[in-house]
């Protein structure tokens, strides 16, 4: 089976769950939502840089945030898929995963996006080089459970990650109002010192006084 016919299959598949999860979503809140009016796109959880609505917007334009929630029983992690790595990637440094740990929480934002962007989402994660591979969660939300497509690193070594790359996770987490206890956990990370031209230059929405502060 060829890359372009797995994406498709796999958009046709997400299609059912946006279509599940957002009306079940709108049943527990007594409205109605027809099949036709939710057909046309999927819910995508983020919890690395795609927090930051300006990040994940460079290639996927059709994302809008749907609403925040925590994946159970899981950690955020930082790393490369790679056991030989230099900090070539393009953060400079190690990016986020998520791996199974009984009683850790992960928390991130349910974007809502057109089917069309499922190809330039997958193309961002890597999913055709083996980086990341798509992984299909319950997210728990204030308007209850949504099932989401999310990624996750295949290979997985810890690596440090890079100031940049650690600012724009912080910067997506304070943009969507996540707890303040978890923005302190990712503030808390460690880093390699990187110091040089990453992907933070081509978000325009940062203003350059924030990119030079710390977090």
């Amino acid at each position: 089976m060829s890359y372009l016919t797995y994406t498709i299959l796999l958009a046709l598949f997400h299609q059912q769950i946006a279509s599940k999860a957002v009306l079940a979503t709108a049943e527990n809140n007594g409205t109605s939502v027809s099949n036709t009016s939710v057909s046309d796109y999927f819910m995508y959880f983020a919890y690395g840089s795609n927090l930051l609505k300006e990040r994940l917007q460079l290639k996927n334009p059709s994302a809008v945030v749907f609403t925040t929630g925590s994946l159970k029983d899981h950690v955020i992690k930082f790393g490369y898929w790679k056991k030989e790595f230099n900090n070539t990637n393009s953060w400079h440094g190690g990016v986020a995963t998520i791996e199974e740990s009984k009683g850790d929480v992960v928390w991130g934002v349910v974007w809502k996006m057109d089917k069309d962007n499922l190809i330039s989402l997958d193309k961002q994660e890597g999913v055709g080089i083996g980086f990341y591979s798509p992984l299909d969660v319950t997210i728990n939300t204030d308007e209850g459970e949504v099932l989401c497509r999310t990624y996750q690193m295949n290979n997985f070594t810890v690596h440090q990650t890079s100031p940049p790359y650690k600012q724009v996770v912080c910067l997506g987490a304070k943009q969507n109002g996540l707890p303040l206890d978890y923005i302190k956990k990712l503030e808390a990370v460690e880093t390699n010192g990187y110091s040089g031209p990453s992907i933070l230059d081509d978000i325009t929405a940062l203003k350059p006084a924030d990119k030079g502060k710390g977090l």
